[in-house]
């Protein structure tokens, strides 16, 4: 136990060591592809309304006529320590603008991963267990079409449906405009905000709102679960101990759950964890589709406004939550099957 313990131990020790040079890549990268373009942000952004005295000083007030190597220096330092900038466009502070549009988005990424869990999963195990059946066949073709569909196209098609034809759900935004005037900002994630004020009544339409996104964006994630699933059970379910499992009489649903699907779980979990960075990444079309007030649908405007330093800012955001989520998968693996651990 304490071999298990200690192996463990070592093994998070470690990768969050490997961890450090994983960032200093990722802030290196950000910084080069923000400067691929000519000339500076300050220009970009404010070039045509600001005097060339005014952009002069704005220039070195942001640092931006010293030396590339020293704006390298400097843009890690204030990385490292929370300082990501502020936006040109509405002044806003970089983590201000992650802290409430991160959480619209954060929001919509949790509720679209329920989503892809209680399809995906189910469908992928029950089409492994009726291998090469119909109800196999149409799991396939549906994980294949669902994923192979352009994400704004299924925006499109249920806003049209659900909210023009049938009327049962609203398109767009994150709440009803006498809810978002009425409700407190605590967490800046609205369903929370309503249950610390005990606004109870203002949850079904909270919800109402939330449907439509977290559903197209959840199918969409489903379809990867659904094909990832089938085929790491199809593979456990050959496996030794899986046939001895079936040769001591246990039911076939638990040798499905227990057996096959708990020894898979290692390379689902590691691209559900994936499919998560990605989601934490923006959702960009998602959110323009639905005019979901997330951090994506922020960012694009930031870009079509060649607000670089709040793209940087952003951008930096996104690169340390891949690496911060990538390392909890490695440590939930290495829990979930020891041999990581080794």
């Amino acid at each position: 136990m304490a071999s298990t313990t200690g192996s463990l131990r070592r093994y998070i020790l470690t990768r969050l060591v490997l961890a450090l040079p994983m960032v200093l890549i990722l802030l290196t990268l950000v910084f080069l592809l923000m400067r691929v373009a000519p000339g500076n942000p300050i220009v970009a952004a404010l070039g045509g309304h600001l005097s060339p005295q005014q952009l002069a000083a704005r220039e070195r007030s942001a640092g931006y006529d010293k030396p590339l190597i020293v704006q390298y220096w400097e843009y890690i330092r204030q990385a490292l320590t929370g300082n990501l900038g502020t936006s040109l466009t509405d002044h806003r502070p970089v983590t201000q603008i992650i802290a409430v549009n991160g959480a619209a988005t954060l929001e919509l990424t949790v509720a679209a991963m329920f989503v892809a869990v209680i399809v995906g999963v189910p469908l992928g195990m029950l089409a492994a267990r009726f291998r090469d059946t119909w109800f196999d066949a149409g799991s396939r073709l549906f994980g294949i079409v669902i994923y192979a569909a352009p994400v704004f196209f299924l925006g499109l098609l249920a806003q049209y449906v659900f909210g023009h034809e049938l009327g049962w759900l609203p398109t767009s935004s994150e709440a009803s405009v006498l809810v978002q005037a009425n409700l407190q900002t605590h967490t800046n994630i609205l369903l929370i905000d309503a249950m610390i004020d005990g606004r109870w009544g203002y949850v079904p339409d909270l919800l109402r709102h939330l449907v439509l996104p977290a559903m197209v964006l959840g199918l969409v994630i489903a379809g990867v679960i659904v094909r990832l699933v089938r085929v790491n059970v199809i593979q456990t379910m050959n496996a030794d101990y899986v046939e001895a499992a079936q040769a001591r009489g246990l039911r076939q649903r638990k040798v499905l759950v227990s057996h096959a699907f708990r020894n898979a779980l290692v390379p689902i979990v590691t691209v559900m964890g994936l499919q998560v960075a990605l989601l934490l990444s923006g959702a960009v079309l998602t959110e323009q589709t639905f005019n979901w007030p997330g951090i994506g649908n922020q960012l694009v405007n930031y870009l079509e406004n060649r607000d670089y330093i709040a793209v940087q800012g952003i951008v930096t955001v996104f690169a340390l939550a891949v690496v911060v989520i990538s390392v909890l998968i490695d440590i939930v693996n290495a829990f979930i099957d020891p041999r990581v651990r080794y």
